[in-house]
C-alpha cells in the first residue's frame, strides 16, 4: 500500500468553503470599493450640494428679504379684510410687512394714529410716510366739515351751539326740510322744523336737497379719491382714473320719508351696473363708473364737465379753508413733509347738476367683500397712489434710507427745479418775494417742497392735481399763505417751460 493518505470528505469540504469565503470577500471588497463606495460618495454629495444649495438660497431669500422696504398696519381691531387690498398692492410692490419695531418705510394706519402712537411718531426719519396727516379731522369729522362757511357745502348747523341762527333760517325758509346727523352718519331721517332735537349734542342740523338728479328714478352720491400730499404749501391730487358711484336700491319718485332707501345710500346700495340706462356704457362697452356718467349725461343734453369743474374747486376751497388749522398741529412734528391724506370726499346732485358736499371720509373703504367688481378701482386708486407719493420702487428703498440720498441729483436736479429765468436774472438779493424760487436763494426748505413737487408730477400717472393750479384765472394769490404764493407761482413757471404742466 502507498504511505499517501486520502484527504478525507471533511478535510475537502473544508478546503472548498475557505476558497469559497474568499471568492466572497474579494467580491464584496471589490463591491465596496468600486460599486457601493462611489454610490455612497456620490450620494453624500448631492446631499452636500442639496444642502448647501437650499442654505445659500435660505441666506439670498433672507438677504434679499432683508433689502425690501417695509409697510406697518396699525389697525385697532384683528380683522384685517377691509385691509386686503392695501396689502396686495403693497406686496405686488415688493414691500414686506413688519411691525413698529422694524425699520419700516411706511405706516398705513386704517385708525387715526396720532392720540395713541403720537410720540412714536414725532421724530420721523426722512424717508419714512404716514397715511395720514395730523390735524386732518378738520376735514373729516362730518359736523366740523358740513359747518363750514364754504361754497358746495348745504346750509348746516351745529346743535345746540346754533340753534337761534338754524331757527331764524326755519322762519326765512319755511318750505325747506332738513336732516339732522351725527359724525357716525346713523339714523339720519328727513325731518320737519318741529321735530328736531335742539339738546342732542355732537350734531348738526344740514338742509336737505329735495329735487336730485335722478339715473332712471334712483338718486345716487359720487365718492372723489383725493390725495393731500403737503400742507403749506398745499398740494391736492384727484384720481381721474374712475370715481365710485353708489345709487339707492328704491326708486326716489313716489317719494315717502319713511323709506330710507329712497333717498339714504347705505352699505347695500345699488351697483351702477344695475341701473338699466348705465349697463351698455359700464358693462358692455367696458367704460368706467366716470365715463359711463358722462356718456349717459351727454346723450341727455348736458354738460358733465359742469359737475366735475365744481366738484374740483368744492374739494380745494374747502381743504384751503383748514389749512392753517391743520398746519398749527403739523408744528408738533419735527418732520412735517412725512404725511399724506387719501380721502374720499361723497357729492349729490340737484336736478340742474349743482353739487353739494356731503361728506369725506378718512380711511375710506377699499374693500370690495360686499361688491367684488370694485376691486379694480380699489387696487388702481392705492397703486396709484403709492406712485404719485414716491413709495413704488422706482428708487432701490435702500438709497432712500441713506443719508446721502437727500442730495439725489439722480432723480432731481437743481436744473430741475429752477423756474421764470427773466425773473431770476434781475434779482440781485432774495429780499424780494419770488426770488426765493431763484436757485441763489433757495433755501433747505424750499428745496425740499419743489423736490418734492417735482417727483409728485413725474409720478402722478392717474392722479390729476387740483392745487396749485398752473392757470390762475379768477386767482387772487393775497389770499394764500406765502409758500401757497410761491408753489402756485412755481408751478406757472413750470407750465411756460413744458405744457405737460400746464394740468
Amino acid at each position: 500500500m502507498s504511505s499517501d493518505k486520502v484527504p478525507s470528505n471533511s478535510k475537502c469540504s473544508a478546503i472548498s468553503n475557505l476558497v469559497l469565503n474568499t471568492q466572497i470577500k474579494m467580491i464584496w471588497n471589490i463591491f465596496i470599493y468600486f460599486v457601493l463606495l462611489p454610490v455612497l460618495l456620490y450620494g453624500f454629495c448631492l446631499l452636500s450640494i442639496h444642502f448647501h444649495r437650499d442654505y445659500i438660497n435660505t441666506e439670498l431669500s433672507l438677504l434679499l428679504n432683508e433689502s425690501k422696504p417695509v409697510y406697518w398696519i396699525y389697525n385697532k381691531g384683528r380683522d384685517e379684510h377691509h385691509l386686503k387690498h392695501v396689502s396686495s398692492v403693497l406686496t405686488r410692490l415688493g414691500y414686506r410687512r413688519g411691525s413698529n419695531e422694524s425699520d419700516w418705510d411706511l405706516l398705513w394706519a386704517h385708525d387715526y394714529p396720532f392720540r395713541i402712537l403720537a410720540n412714536n411718531l414725532k421724530n420721523l426719519k426722512h424717508y419714512q410716510k404716514i397715511n395720514h396727516i395730523p390735524g386732518c379731522g378738520f376735514i373729516t369729522n362730518k359736523v366740523d366739515l358740513s359747518t363750514t362757511d364754504a361754497p358746495y357745502i348745504p346750509a348746516s348747523f351745529k346743535i345746540p351751539e346754533d340753534k337761534e341762527n338754524l331757527l331764524d333760517y326755519i322762519m326765512a325758509n319755511p318750505q325747506k326740510k332738513f336732516v339732522q346727523k351725527s359724525n357716525s352718519h346713523r339714523g339720519i331721517t328727513i325731518k320737519n322744523p318741529q321735530n328736531i332735537n335742539f339738546n342732542e349734542r355732537e350734531t348738526f342740523v344740514q338742509e336737505y336737497i329735495e329735487k336730485p338728479y335722478l339715473v332712471d328714478g334712483y338718486k345716487f352720491d359720487i365718492g372723489v379719491y383725493t390725495v393731500i400730499t403737503s400742507i403749506d404749501p398745499l398740494r391736492i391730487y384727484v384720481y381721474k382714473g374712475d370715481v365710485l358711484f353708489r345709487f339707492c336700491p328704491h326708486k326716489y319718485y313716489p317719494f315717502d320719508p319713511e323709506d330710507l332707501d329712497k333717498y339714504v345710500v347705505g352699505d347695500d346700495y345699488l351697483p351702477i351696473w344695475n341701473v338699466p340706462s348705465l349697463q351698455k356704457y359700464y358693462t358692455t362697452m367696458g367704460f368706467s363708473m366716470k365715463d359711463t356718467f358722462d356718456a349717459y349725461v351727454t346723450s341727455k343734453g348736458e354738460d358733465s364737465n359742469k359737475v366735475w369743474d365744481n366738484i374740483y374747486e368744492a374739494i380745494t376751497l374747502i381743504v384751503l379753508k383748514k389749512e392753517k388749522l391743520i398746519a398749527d398741529i403739523l408744528k408738533q412734528y419735527s418732520q412735517k413733509r412725512n404725511f399724506f391724506e387719501l380721502v374720499r370726499f361723497d357729492f349729490v346732485l340737484d336736478e340742474d347738476l349743482n353739487v353739494f358736499v356731503m361728506e369725506a371720509n378718512m380711511s375710506p373703504n377699499l374693500s370690495s367683500a360686499h361688491y367684488p367688481p370694485n376691486r379694480l378701482l380699489y387696487e388702481q386708486v392705492i397703486f396709484n397712489l403709492f406712485a404719485l407719493i414716491g413709495m413704488s420702487q422706482r428708487v432701490d428703498p435702500q438709497f432712500r434710507r441713506e443719508t446721502y440720498w437727500n442730495n439725489r441729483e439722480v432723480e432731481v436736479a437743481d436744473k430741475n427745479l429752477v423756474v421764470l429765468p427773466s425773473m431770476c436774472s434781475m434779482c440781485t438779493d432774495c429780499f424780494r418775494v419770488e426770488c426765493l424760487l431763484c436757485k441763489t436763494c433757495f433755501t433747505d426748505e424750499m428745496r425740499l417742497i419743489l423736490t418734492q413737487s417735482y417727483i409728485e408730477h413725474q409720478n402722478k400717472m392717474d392722479y390729476k392735481r387740483i392745487f396749485p393750479p398752473a392757470i390762475t384765472k379768477n386767482m387772487t394769490l393775497k389770499d394764500y399763505s406765502l409758500k401757497n404764493q410761491l408753489l402756485v407761482r412755481w408751478y406757472q413757471g413750470k407750465c411756460e417751460i413744458d405744457s405737460s404742466w400746464c394740468n
